[in-house]
């Protein structure tokens, strides 16, 4: 996923992207890179050129941010992140489905 600055709402110069990764084991999805500017570009085209799936969310993004690398996401923002999962499923499987709540749908 990738945003702008982190807590403000407002465009910045400065990119940010997170990326998460989900195993059953661990439970809930964990913030495996984060980053902003040259590194949020790197995150974005290596998940882009391993055919990952990349989100447009800065409010998502400004909260994942807050979330230690390796650490799996707060219960406060399951339903955030569930919700984006499933429409990623629905696009990939080519099903009918609306964006997640509150976003454009922009990748």
């Amino acid at each position: 996923m990738n945003g702008g600055a982190p807590g403000n709402g407002t465009a910045a110069p400065s990119q940010y992207a997170v990326a998460l990764a989900y195993a059953a084991e661990d439970g809930a999805p964990r913030v495996v890179a984060k980053g902003r500017g040259l590194l949020a570009e790197e995150i974005i085209a290596r998940a882009r050129q391993a055919g990952v799936f990349v989100h447009e969310s800065p409010e998502l993004v400004s909260l994942l941010m807050q979330v230690d690398l390796d650490e799996r996401i707060p219960p406060t923002l399951y339903v955030a992140v569930a919700e984006l999962l499933a429409w990623i499923y629905r696009l990939e499987q080519g099903l009918p489905g609306g964006a997640p709540s509150g976003d454009d749908g922009r990748v």
